[in-house]
C-alpha cells in the first residue's frame, strides 16, 4: 500500500492556480495512476481539511526543440481540489 505522500507529488504554482486559491480551489501534481478518491483522502489527511470535489486531468507532454534536436516534456496528471465552505484554507498557498 502506498503512502498519501506518494499520491500528492507537489503543488502547482502558477498565476491561474493562485487566483483559484481565493475560491478555495487548489491545484496539485499527482501520481499518474491516482484516482479521485485517493486524491481526496490524501489531501484531507495531509492538510487536515474537508474536500468537496476533485477534478483530475491528464496533461500531455509538449514538443520542444533545441536546434535540430527534438524532444518531449514529460506528461503528468493534475488535480484541482475544491474545499467545502466550512473548511479552513491550506496555509501553504496563503503564504505565497
Amino acid at each position: 500500500m502506498r503512502s498519501v505522500y506518494d499520491v500528492i507529488l507537489k503543488p502547482v504554482i502558477t498565476e491561474q492556480s493562485m487566483d483559484m486559491a481565493a475560491e478555495k480551489k487548489y491545484t496539485f501534481k499527482v501520481a499518474t495512476d491516482a484516482n479521485k478518491t485517493e486524491v481526496k483522502k490524501a489531501v484531507e489527511e495531509i492538510f487536515g481539511v474537508e474536500v468537496a470535489k476533485v477534478n483530475i486531468m491528464n496533461v500531455n507532454g509538449k514538443k520542444k526543440r533545441l536546434g535540430r534536436n527534438v524532444g518531449m516534456t514529460a506528461a503528468y496528471k493534475k488535480a484541482i481540489v475544491t474545499l467545502t465552505d466550512g473548511s479552513k484554507e491550506i496555509e501553504f498557498f496563503s503564504a505565497l
